[in-house]
């Protein structure tokens, strides 16, 4: 199947939103920043980044920290080439503490489908490992597995 473009529909932007996700979830940040353009420009929390290099980079820093880091993408709007998403992810750090991260982001994409900016806001609540719901093997979220809405988050 052909990468959803823009102009989006419900159901492409739907698509769209679940490829992010599962990208995410693999954890690899050469395969997630081939979904940005070249000169893509990022704000992640107070991060600011461009480009695939720097994306690499952040991703890397990121899930060397973010342990078993599990991720649930929702959408929330969309136009012609912009997506609003709601997410949430669970992780731990080296220390065996673990969170839920709750945020909004949205995007904006080119002719080709790829994003080419990405505002992120993030917040940390901490939890016990006993409260985590997300419990799929690490990699992509099998289609049955609830998601954001259906787990009342």
């Amino acid at each position: 199947m052909p990468a959803p473009l823009p102009p989006f529909t419900q159901e492409t932007a739907t698509q769209k939103v679940r490829l992010a996700e599962d990208g995410w979830n693999s954890r690899d940040p050469q395969r997630v920043s081939l979904a940005y353009t070249p000169d893509s420009q990022w704000r992640n929390r107070a991060e600011f980044a461009t480009g695939r290099a720097e994306i690499v980079a952040f991703l890397t820093r990121k899930w060397a920290k973010e342990l078993d880091y599990r991720l649930i993408k929702e959408l929330w709007a969309f136009t012609d080439n912009r997506i609003a998403v709601r997410f949430a992810y669970e992780w731990h750090d080296d220390s065996g503490n673990w969170f839920r991260s709750y945020g909004n982001e949205n995007w904006e994409f080119d002719a080709e489908g790829l994003m080419q900016r990405r505002f992120a806001c993030i917040n940390d609540l901490p939890i016990k490992e006993s409260d985590r719901k997300f419990h799929w093997p690490l990699g992509r979220r099998p289609d049955d597995h609830p998601g954001l809405s259906d787990l009342g988050l």
